[in-house]
């Protein structure tokens, strides 16, 4: 035995401490970055995309009276009945985020025309990210939630928003707004209001605080 080691004892379970003690999870979304939340606060789940027509959601919730804030909500249920409904057994996780200026909502932009105008729209304003998230199971939601950053981006002109794009390529029209402030994008601004994970939309902190409640985490 080298020097200094303890000898191992005999039925002892040395093997290291799970941290998921819950069903299994599963996040109905396919961003990669609420994927990457939470893989870096070391959970173990599956992926299931929601099959939905978010703009129908959409469409109906503001026809109903629902207020643009809270779109963000009703699509991230929406999403996790839907994929619950096929994972009935399982922890489903659904999650969506929003952006509004005013009372306006704006999208993923088609094409680099379309990301062009929303930054001119954007630029020297102040525009929110809603980051909603929902829990389900059996095809009953359990719990939501949603987290609001404040985003103000600096003056730009006509060279500056090319340049950008022309810089960014194709990654421009993966988000809402054009940017990934955790890329690129992060030129663009000149004041942000808001937690890092709720801008890459997921608010990862209320999210481990309710698995925490229901007994799903160890630590």
């Amino acid at each position: 035995m080298p020097i200094n080691e303890a000898p191992v004892k005999a039925g002892v379970d040395h093997s290291p401490p799970r941290l998921w003690l819950g069903p299994r999870l599963v996040l109905a979304s396919r961003s990669a970055g609420r994927a990457a939340l939470l893989s870096s606060a070391g959970l173990s789940f599956a992926t299931d995309p929601a099959r939905l027509d978010e703009r129908a959601v959409e469409e109906e919730f503001l026809r109903a009276g629902g207020a643009p804030a809270a779109l963000a909500a009703s699509l991230a249920r929406a999403k996790a009945l839907e994929v619950s409904g096929r994972n009935p057994d399982a922890l489903c996780l659904g999650a969506d985020q929003t952006l509004t200026l005013e009372a306006s909502v704006l999208h993923k932009p088609r094409d680099m025309a379309a990301a062009e105008r929303h930054l001119q729209l954007l630029a020297g304003r102040t525009h929110q990210l809603a980051s909603a998230f929902c829990f389900a199971r059996g095809g009953e939601a359990l719990f939501e939630e949603s987290e609001v950053a404040r985003l103000t981006m600096r003056p730009l002109d006509t060279r500056a928003i090319k340049t950008y794009l022309a810089l960014a390529g194709e990654t421009a029209l993966g988000s809402v707004g054009a940017y990934q402030v955790e890329g690129l994008g992060a030129h663009l601004f000149e004041e942000i209001d808001g937690d890092h994970a709720t801008i890459v939309g997921l608010p990862l902190l209320k999210v481990l605080a309710w698995l925490r409640l229901q007994g799903y985490l160890a630590l």
